[in-house]
């Protein structure tokens, strides 16, 4: 058990001379290291840090390029609504403005339908009252023929017209077809 404790105690109790190589070895390890291994970890480190800042830089332009096509975008948006009010406005206008000439024509257009037709009627209104009188006229030779029994003259028939005539109220029958 001797070799046993005597070989577990050089790890417990320590050792100058195994403490300097140590020491020494730690050492050389580290100058080693700090030559070859931490230049270039400490290169790669540093161009993953620019890396890492440029994708930040890149980002943080594509974010200030995207807020302003945004804005670009929602000023376009508020021009694109500003043309269509003004386009439905001109139209509402232009629509009144058709509204109101038809009227107006529509009315213009009754009018002259509704002064031809009075016309028309008073042309009408004459040409029954001419047509009357002559009826009438003939009418009363005929009856001044039987009651007399006899044939009159021209200048007997054209009296007795004209006798009935001014008894006969003609003014009525053309004021109550103008009325009308």
């Amino acid at each position: 058990m001797v070799t046993t404790a005597s070989s577990g105690s050089f790890l417990i109790s320590p050792n100058v001379g195994l403490m300097i190589w140590t020491l020494v070895l730690f050492a050389l390890s580290m100058v080693i290291l700090w030559k070859l291994a931490f230049p270039r970890i400490s290169e790669a480190l540093e161009r993953r840090q620019k890396a890492i800042e440029d994708s930040i830089d890149a980002a943080e332009r594509t974010r200030s390029e995207a807020d302003r096509l945004l804005e670009e975008y929602r000023e376009r948006l508020k021009e694109a609504r500003e043309q269509a009010e003004e386009i439905v406005t001109r139209a509402r206008k232009a629509g009144e403005t058709h509204e109101k000439q038809a009227v107006e024509a529509a009315k213009a257009e009754r009018e002259r339908l509704l002064e031809q037709t009075r016309k028309d009627i008073e042309a009408e209104t004459r040409r029954a009252i001419d047509e009357i009188r002559r009826e009438v006229a003939d009418l009363t030779v005929a009856a001044t023929e039987k009651v007399t029994r006899k044939t009159l003259t021209g200048d007997d028939q054209r009296r007795l017209v004209e006798e009935a005539l001014s008894e006969l109220d003609f003014s009525a029958l053309s004021a109550g077809g103008s009325q009308n």
